[in-house]
């Protein structure tokens, strides 16, 4: 049965990746809590907790294909405890004397933290790699296009010529902080939880702190400083930051959701043969990426805000607060990892028509160089009376669908200040640019130079 369309057998793809998949399923989702009760045996036999010989037996029972998933369940709805049946089931396939010593001291939320933990640090590292993977091909594409002109736009309207590197190059610094992020927060994720009943590992004694440091080192987490059974600002930053991921391709799609219009034409996703748009409309070529994005980002959003509401617990445990985690996290990331896996293939594949920018500025009739007109003319006459001659010149012109440079070069009061030959290079779009390329080439030396930074830091595993 799938409710959820990251489940679905049909439309999971668009909603999941098979990585995330990997991750949160049922069968690698319990594998994993396996995975920590086997490690905490061994942890707790190393310290003299439990005995040593019932380890062996343990391991070998915490394989998830031994398992009956449907004796699980059952377990959990007789019961109502979230883990009672997976225990219930490893004894049925473990000795007598091992049985007893599953799970010793700890709690549903020890385990499922601590697998919520390593699972995060996968997500992790799949978005760190595909952000990468993302910026490198939008910073080829920025270099490519440092210097086509094309218009830069305000309140959706034409505004003044910029060029399609220099507004990639903006895309390119935003996922670079992403990335910064990333880097930041990776500092704080990877703390396992072992805490007992209220958070005070009451159950081990005083060989509490050593079994942390023994338990965790075998999964490769951090003990906490303190318990956090009732502390989730770690995820949620988290996930905070896939929704600012989310958000910041939400923007790009945007982006090249409205300049394939064709009455723009400037940019198109690339076509996949055989990709139909519309069952009733043959012709149609629609930016189903772009589309996409905008609806994951929106759900992520959701349920990043959503998550904020788990930092309010009671007391020293609230499984209110706890488990509605469970049906946020997990479809979160599943989310986040479609949009990226779409992002990459939509950032490595856009088609950049270089004869539709310039269409477009030819198409403003010279207006998105008015400031150039303004700024040459207060050099003669100062900026404010500058500002009313070209400001009433382009309106009047406006109104009469004339160009602006006509209109320019029949305004006597403009022309006794300019001379026709410098009023011709005003109006050269290719001049108008302002730092446009320069602002690319900055962008390129500097994201060149954090790339850099980055293979070191892997290198050296100091993320």
């Amino acid at each position: 049965m799938a409710i959820h369309m990251i489940d679905s057998q049909i439309y999971s793809g668009a909603w999941s990746s098979a990585e995330m998949q990997a991750i949160f399923d049922d069968l690698p989702r319990t594998q994993g809590w396996l995975d920590v009760i086997a490690a905490l045996a061994e942890a707790q036999a190393e310290v003299g907790l439990i005995p040593a010989g019932v380890v062996p037996e343990i391991r070998r029972v915490c394989q998830v294909e031994l398992l009956s998933m449907a004796a699980i369940r059952q377990g959990y709805q007789e019961t109502g405890h979230s883990t009672l049946g997976l225990i219930r089931e490893l004894k049925k396939h473990c000795s007598p004397e091992a049985g007893e010593w599953l799970y010793y001291g700890a709690t549903v939320q020890d385990i499922t933290d601590t697998w919520l933990a390593m699972a995060l640090l996968k997500v992790w590292a799949i978005v760190f790699r595909d952000l990468r993977e993302i910026e490198a091909s939008l910073l080829k594409l920025a270099v490519a296009h440092r210097a086509t002109p094309m218009p830069g736009r305000t309140h959706g309207q034409p505004g003044l010529p910029i060029t399609f590197g220099y507004k990639v190059a903006v895309w390119v610094r935003e996922i670079r902080r992403h990335i910064e992020r990333l880097k930041e927060v990776r500092q704080r994720l990877g703390q396992g939880q072992l805490a007992g009943g209220v958070g005070s590992l009451s159950s081990f004694g005083d060989k509490g702190f050593l079994l942390q440091e023994r338990f965790f080192a075998r999964l490769g987490l951090r003990p906490p400083d303190i318990s956090w059974l009732t502390v989730r600002d770690t995820h949620t930053e988290f996930i905070h930051l896939l929704a600012m991921i989310g958000a910041t391709f939400d923007k790009i799609g945007h982006e090249v959701y409205n300049m394939q219009r064709p009455e723009l034409g400037e940019v198109r996703e690339g076509f996949v043969s055989g990709t139909v748009g519309r069952i009733t409309m043959p012709h149609k070529r629609n930016p189903e990426i772009a589309e996409h994005l905008g609806s994951l980002a929106r759900l992520i959003r959701h349920n990043a805000a959503c998550l904020d509401e788990n930092l309010v617990h009671e007391h020293e445990r609230d499984a209110r607060s706890w488990k509605s985690e469970w049906g946020l996290i997990g479809p979160t990331c599943a989310m986040a990892g479609a949009l990226l896996r779409l992002a990459k293939t939509m950032c490595a594949n856009l088609q950049v028509d270089e004869a539709g920018m310039w269409a477009s500025l030819k198409a403003t009739q010279g207006y998105v160089l008015s400031e150039g007109v303004m700024l040459a003319l207060a050099q003669k006459v100062g900026k404010q009376s500058a500002h009313e001659l070209v400001y009433t010149t382009a309106m009047a012109a406006f109104e009469d669908g004339r160009p602006l440079k006509a209109a320019i070069l029949a305004n006597e009061q403009i022309m006794a200040q300019l001379s026709p030959e410098q009023v011709e290079a005003l109006f050269d779009y290719r001049r108008q640019l302002g730092l446009c390329p320069e602002f690319v080439d900055r962008v390129a030396a500097l994201t060149e130079a954090d790339r850099a930074k980055d293979e070191l830091a892997l290198r050296t595993e100091q993320p």
